[in-house]
């Protein structure tokens, strides 16, 4: 009997569960996926940005080793930028991953963590630039594969991440079947010039100035420490 493919997903409060639930849809299809939600604690739900409880199905202490890790965006990663005991177990976990991964903002964790130095990668787009503080070389797609690194960026692309990860993981074909089991035809709703038009873009910007200022100045910080 093959070995289980296990794969340790952190959840912690505040995070954006899409960036979670999303690739969790697609993990958990792949051929002997064994999926730990894992953060200190699971005693009790963790609540997202938007209160949605999920309940973890592990504690970092139960956690002996991973074939992959991945970790997600939200408001809430700007705790964990200097919360030690999570990010000693980002880095313990990811020193021995065949595979280390992330949506949004949860590669700056990622990268407070050490484990984006030197590789490229990708954030949401209003915080990319912060990897850079980090080690990483900040790269403006939605799916980045740089060796047994894979990111994405926003929040939706969390599914386009998945995907890649299954295709190199169980071969492209398994990841297509994947896919269409989830009916995955991603299609934008609105043209893709409107990341282009100037005053939606600073509307958003101006809307998240004063986060992405904490935001930054976590990023500084966890950098001063690599």
């Amino acid at each position: 009997m093959s070995e289980p493919f296990r794969i340790v997903m952190l959840a912690y409060p505040g995070m954006t569960q899409l960036d979670l639930t999303g690739p969790f849809e697609v993990f958990a299809r792949l051929p002997g996926a064994r999926i730990e939600v894992v953060w200190k604690s699971a005693r009790k739900p963790v609540v997202d940005v938007a209160g949605l409880a999920i309940m973890p199905t592990a504690a970092f202490g139960d956690i002996a080793g991973c074939e992959l890790l991945f970790v997600p965006g939200g408001p809430g990663q700007l705790e964990l930028m200097d919360d030690a005991a999570t990010l000693d177990f980002l880095r313990g976990q990811g020193a021995r991953a065949r595979y280390v991964t992330s949506v949004c903002t949860g590669s700056l964790v990622l990268g407070a963590a050490g484990l984006l130095a030197g590789y490229r990668a990708t954030c949401h787009w209003l915080s990319l630039p912060q990897l850079s503080l980090l080690g990483a070389v900040p790269v403006e797609e939605r799916v980045v594969v740089d060796r047994n690194r894979f990111t994405g960026a926003g929040v939706s692309s969390g599914i386009d991440l998945a995907l890649a990860v299954a295709a190199e993981v169980a071969g492209e074909e398994e990841a297509r079947r994947i896919g269409l089991a989830i009916e995955y035809q991603p299609a934008p709703a609105f043209p893709p010039r409107d990341r282009e038009d100037p005053r939606l873009v600073a509307e958003v910007r101006a809307k998240t100035a004063a986060f992405q200022l904490k935001r930054e100045e976590a990023a500084r910080r966890a950098g001063a420490r690599l």
